[in-house]
C-alpha cells in the first residue's frame, strides 16, 4: 500500500516521525482517517486518540489534547498542545484533568468560558472511555 510521511510533535518531544499507511485523527469537526493523496486540510484537534497505521496490523496510539493537524497529499503534521504515548496515560491522570476543569468551570462566571470548559470535560470523559478506563 502507498504511504505518506507523518510527524507528531508534542510540547516536550516528537512522539512520531515516519512513513505510514494511515492516520486516524480526532478533529473537532469529527473523526477522520487520512490516507495517501488526501486533499489538503487544516483542522483543530479535540481530546482523543490518534491511531497511526504503519502497515496492516501494526501501528501506534497517541493520546492528544488539543492542537491542530496540517494534512496534505504527501504528509501530515500534528502539533499538539498536550500529548503522550497511550502507554503513559492512566485513568488517574484523566480524572485529575477532569477535576481541574470542573473546578475552573465552577469558579468562573464567564458563560463562554464555562461552555468551553464543559466541552473539555465531555471530551476528557470520552477519551477516558476510548481508553477503556471507565
Amino acid at each position: 500500500m502507498a504511504t505518506f510521511h507523518f510527524d507528531f510533535v508534542g510540547p516536550e518531544r516528537t512522539l512520531y516521525s515516519g512513513e505510514v499507511e494511515a492516520v486516524q485523527i480526532p478533529g473537532t469537526e469529527g473523526e477522520m482517517t487520512v490516507l495517501p493523496g488526501h486533499a489538503p486540510v487544516l483542522t483543530t484537534l479535540k481530546v482523543g486518540v490518534i491511531t497511526v497505521t504503519e502497515k496492516a496490523g501494526s501501528g501506534k496510539r497517541i493520546y492528544v489534547q488539543g492542537g491542530f493537524a496540517d494534512i496534505g497529499p504527501n504528509a501530515v503534521t500534528v502539533l499538539a498542545e498536550r500529548a503522550a504515548p497511550i502507554e503513559e496515560v492512566n485513568p488517574a491522570m484523566i480524572d485529575k484533568e477532569i477535576e481541574a476543569a470542573e473546578l475552573a468551570r465552577d469558579a468562573t462566571e464567564d458563560l463562554e468560558k464555562r461552555e468551553q470548559l464543559n466541552g473539555q470535560i465531555v471530551q476528557l470523559r470520552e477519551a477516558k472511555h476510548v481508553l477503556g478506563a471507565n
